[in-house]
């Protein structure tokens, strides 16, 4: 049994007081987590997670709720506490597809970054990225040679976009490009949150050879307002779960070839 408010009142309504609180706190609450915490039903917590999300205070997603509305996203740096192990798992399956001796482009994002960690013993690499804090995670590493895009940097997760660093991406055509999305609808729509982050992954995967899309459970069936594109411009999906039936199907028709790391 589910133990009552402290003050007496609704037990549901603290209950959702405190879901807010961990959100906020984690960036991330998942169903599972919340029913043991609460000692209640999984259903009764979905049911909590709908009301919350129809108040526009959590986001569902695959398995859970984050916190962030459709139109903005997790600060950069909370983002990187959100499904660390996960990104991990992600991280080491991605890394495992890029051979020595390839040329690879890697966007903006955490899971990228979580692949980036992984190249270290890679030899022979050439890596091009528009993300800052992945040049700093590979720079002195022996048998990876670095190129940082040129243009813009955007402030709140050091990425380089704008006109300029398009112009330079499209100078290149690598082995492998490896980006990120916010959000996947169950129709294989790959969604994001800024429009001039999108301009640059859509370059980054038209002068590639072979994309790899690195995503986390929570991605799925998320809401954000801008297109990436879809599956057909993607050859690997990682992730960390099973993928919604649907999903799968769009995977499966665009001969998408999905990994479920770990």
């Amino acid at each position: 049994m589910s133990a009552a408010a402290p003050d007496g009142g609704d037990p549901a309504a603290e209950r959702h007081r405190r879901i807010l609180a961990l959100a906020r706190g984690a960036g991330r609450v998942t169903v599972d987590d919340l029913a043991a915490r609460f000692e209640v039903t999984p259903q009764t917590i979905r049911r909590d997670l709908n009301v919350l999300a129809r108040r526009a205070l959590l986001s569902r997603v695959h398995g859970g709720a984050i916190v962030t509305s459709g139109v903005d996203n997790l600060a950069y740096a909370k983002r990187r506490g959100v499904a660390t192990g996960a990104k991990a798992a992600i991280g080491a399956a991605a890394a495992a597809l890029i051979p020595n001796g390839a040329s690879l482009f890697i966007n903006i994002g955490t899971t990228t970054e979580a692949v980036a960690g992984q190249l270290v013993a890679h030899r022979d690499l050439l890596v091009i990225s528009n993300n800052l804090n992945v040049i700093d995670l590979l720079d002195g590493h022996d048998g990876i040679e670095l190129v940082v895009v040129g243009g813009q940097v955007r402030r709140g997760d050091r990425a380089v976009v704008g006109a300029l660093a398009m112009r330079f991406i499209e100078s290149f055509k690598v082995d492998v490009a490896l980006i990120g999305a916010s959000a996947i609808d169950p129709d294989g729509s790959l969604l994001d949150f800024a429009a001039d982050e999108v301009q640059v992954t859509q370059t980054i995967a038209r002068n590639a050879r072979q994309v790899i899309l690195v995503v986390d459970a929570s991605k799925v069936g998320r809401a954000a307002p801008v297109r990436v594109g879809r599956l057909d411009m993607v050859d690997y999906l990682v992730t960390d779960q099973p993928l919604p039936e649907e999903l799968l199907r769009a995977c499966h028709e665009h001969r998408v070839q999905v990994i479920e790391a770990g």
